[in-house]
């Protein structure tokens, strides 16, 4: 066997992918030299593309197949090679695999609330989370825009930056929409339509495309959502006049509860003294009939308390809370609150530190001094 054979047996003959990692978006063919045999077999599996990279120069793309590596079936790759050896030479090339396939469960959400304006509330906060499905649409373009030469490309480290778009997008498009918080959860298809119509433009910039795209919660902060619940309970219980002689009616029903017992006492001396009144008349004869009173009428119940005013911390260039004040004492007894402390409440323009704030001012002036060094 002579040297040329010896060297052209070196050479790879088939070159293919298998991948079960299910988060990989790219795999670069790996081969010393990147030296392809003239004539070697490439096999693209459904749900692959294969890209040919020639000296830096997107060459060839290649659907799922078998594939005879000759000048028929590569007319890019041969304008570029010109093939001077006669055919026979190998020639160098890098070869990159795409993976078309879905990738399902990627998440979504937002890093902070959204601003807007809920015609009922008037200015809300919400927060939203969800999952989106992609998958690479434009190899090529996703080859030249994203993956460059990285040798292998996950779905990680594109999902940040479709996460920013998507945000984006469903910020503009939630502030616009004009539905009231109340009716948000029965309107999710319609707002995940309107998201994914508005990002499609600016993913397919970066060769993908979003093929599936879904709200699964959009929620208000803790502090609102407390004050919802009080206002649901006040609808479910109604007339409350009615609801609270309900509930006495009930009491008196049950034959060894201590207020039945109390009432059933009071009534039987009611009514034992009224019998009496009827036989004490003069001479023996009955008295008078007593008028009757109309029972008294129940006060009316005493108005719900205020609701507490909360407060949110900037710390490190993230949102904490919300906060009571009570809370935020405690806060400043263990250090981690302080005069400099950015705040922000409802209704308040902008964020201000916490010491320029009259109600948490106070919190200072009571809090004691931090304590002498031990001696």
């Amino acid at each position: 066997m002579g040297i040329f054979d010896f060297l052209t047996g070196e050479f790879i003959d088939v070159i293919h992918w298998t991948d079960d990692t299910r988060d990989t978006m790219v795999w670069r063919f790996e081969r010393e030299g990147h030296e392809i045999k003239y004539g070697a077999k490439l096999t693209v599996r459904e749900g692959q593309a294969a890209v040919f990279v020639h000296e830096g120069q997107l060459a060839d793309v290649f659907g799922p197949g078998l594939y005879m590596l000759e000048t028929n079936n590569m007319p890019l790759l041969t304008t570029l090679q010109h093939w001077d050896h006669g055919f026979n030479s190998p020639f160098k090339s890098e070869i990159y695999f795409i993976n078309t396939t879905r990738f399902t469960d990627q998440k979504w959400g937002t890093k902070n609330p959204i601003i807007c304006r809920d015609p009922e509330f008037g200015p809300v906060r919400l927060r939203a989370f969800g999952t989106y499905v992609m998958r690479v649409a434009d190899p090529a373009k996703f080859l030249t825009e994203i993956v460059g030469t990285d040798g292998e490309f996950t779905s990680d480290e594109i999902s940040f930056q479709i996460r920013n778009v998507i945000v984006q997008e469903f910020s503009r498009v939630l502030a616009s929409a004009g539905v009231p918080v109340l009716d948000m959860a029965a309107n999710t298809a319609d707002l995940g339509r309107l998201v994914t119509k508005a990002i499609d433009p600016l993913v397919a910039a970066y060769g993908l495309s979003i093929s599936e795209f879904y709200i699964e919660n959009i929620s208000l902060p803790e502090a609102v959502e407390a004050v919802l619940d009080q206002r649901t309970s006040m609808g479910v219980v109604g007339d409350l006049n009615r609801y609270m002689q309900f509930n006495a009616a009930q009491a008196l029903a049950q034959p060894g509860s201590a207020m039945g017992a109390t009432m059933g006492a009071t009534m039987g001396a009611g009514m034992a003294a009224g019998m009496g009144a009827m036989a004490a008349g003069p001479w023996g004869a009955p008295a008078a009939a007593q008028p009757v009173t109309a029972p008294a009428i129940a006060p009316p119940p005493p108005p719900p308390p205020p609701v507490e005013k909360v407060w949110h911390l900037a710390v490190n260039g993230q949102t904490q809370g919300p906060y009571g004040r009570g809370h935020l004492g405690r806060m400043v007894s263990e250090g981690s609150f302080s005069r400099d402390t950015l705040v922000w409440t409802a209704g308040q323009d902008g964020w201000q530190k916490a010491g320029m704030v009259p109600e948490l001012a106070q919190l200072f002036t009571i809090a004691p001094p931090p304590p002498p060094p031990a001696v």
